[in-house]
């Protein structure tokens, strides 16, 4: 049997991709080093100290079928975030508990995207680069994936207000991710305001992927669906987050979904068939992350102390932009693929191309002139690996 041509042209994941780039290659390693992998998005700092009492005390409910859409009290400590955070009052029905925002991302567009948009096939908006699992939610739904560019000339977010009205007035939804992966760049107020203020005129929804939103510079970034509240268009933004990257737990798999009680109704639904909901000891661990700010402060001054280091490194590299929130670098080079061949031979380092996380549109790939850094290490590796870098990419500088 065949595979659907929408699945079958997609080109292969970024971390497959990258070892095949890399096969054969010998890590060019100094006496005592070790190599560095600085590709995945994993956070390495230390999980909250109350993980595993929590994990004890629930252990016996794994012997119990968990609620679909979260417990109550998960809920209601996610409600609670969401006031303490963002000044929303969002009642219980208007979130829906998330195995990480992935799923979330994923099966919202399942849920909400409509097989016709103005008699015709919708279109869903995705920046280039981005998180990948945007182009296959399109696909997923038989939407046409529009891939607008959010390079340095537009902050490297996307400039979806340039796009034909034509398309606009097919489009479904919308993907926005703030802080930016890989750029980091965030959606100020202003900006998301105008986006908000589109999707009002053209009737989308927008997906709204916050799951950095607690590792930032200065200032915390603003929230699209206050924003879109506050403007009296709440029912404009779907916003996900989770607890993998603001409390150090990626493998709870632990996030949610707030938006319209319409649209969370219609993604329950979906979940009530094909869904895999968080068991009920992650439940309790999630609800007791969410009422914590301690460890996600304690982190939170890590980054920022990383944030710093690159500065200091490659401030002077041409092209460099100090990172506004998230934890990637995005770093200029002539050629991406290329330069991650080079680091892994000379410097055992490994990053990820800036075309493994982007399309090519109209002859043009956006990420070819990239490659994303993770700053996930201890700041004593962080600043090792980036020199070595600074030494192996711009020793000219």
């Amino acid at each position: 049997m065949a595979i659907p041509e929408r699945f079958s042209n997609l080109p292969d994941y970024a971390f497959p991709r990258l070892r095949a780039l890399l096969k054969g290659i010998e890590p060019g390693l100094r006496a005592g080093e070790a190599p560095m992998v600085l590709t995945i998005g994993e956070p390495r700092h230390a999980m909250p100290d109350f993980v595993a009492p929590i994990m004890a005390q629930h252990i016996g409910e794994f012997a119990k079928y968990p609620s679909n859409e979260g417990t109550a009290d998960l809920l209601a400590a996610i409600g609670g975030w969401l006031r303490a955070r963002h000044g929303l009052d969002v009642a219980p029905e208007r979130i829906m508990a998330l195995n990480g925002t992935r799923e979330g991302l994923f099966n919202a567009a399942l849920a909400l995207c409509p097989e016709r948009k103005n008699g015709q096939r919708p279109a869903v908006l995705v920046p280039n680069p981005f998180y990948q699992v945007y182009a296959v939610a399109a696909a997923a739904v038989a939407a046409d994936p529009v891939f607008a560019p959010a390079t340095p000339g537009t902050g490297n977010l996307p400039d979806y207000a340039a796009l034909p009205a034509e398309i606009l007035d097919r489009t479904a939804v919308a993907y926005l991710c703030s802080p930016a992966n890989p750029q980091g760049a965030i959606a100020g107020r202003d900006y998301l305001e105008r986006l908000i203020g589109l999707a009002e005129r053209h009737d989308f929804l927008i997906f709204a992927d916050e799951c950095y939103s607690e590792i930032y510079r200065d200032a915390p970034p603003p929230g699209a669906l206050a924003v879109a509240q506050s403007m009296g268009l709440a029912d404009r933004v779907m916003m996900f987050n989770s607890l993998s990257k603001r409390s150090n737990l990626p493998g709870l798999r632990s996030g949610f979904v707030a938006g319209s009680a319409e649209n969370i109704v219609q993604i329950r639904r979906l979940r009530s068939y094909a869904g895999a909901p968080l068991s009920l000891p992650a439940q309790a661990i999630s609800a007791a992350a969410w009422r914590d700010e301690a460890h996600v402060t304690a982190s939170r001054a890590l980054y920022q102390q990383k944030y710093e280091i690159a500065d200091r490194v490659l401030g002077n590299v041409p092209g460099y932009r100090p990172v506004e929130g998230g934890f990637f670098l995005w770093l200029p080079v002539e050629d991406g693929e290329e330069a991650a061949k080079r680091l892994w031979a000379r410097a055992g380092i490994q990053v990820l191309p800036g075309t493994y996380l982007s399309r090519e549109v109209e002859g043009g790939n956006p990420g070819r002139g990239f490659i994303r850094v993770a700053l996930v290490a201890d700041a004593p590796q962080t600043e090792a690996a980036l020199t070595r870098l600074r030494e192996v990419l711009y020793d000219d500088v």
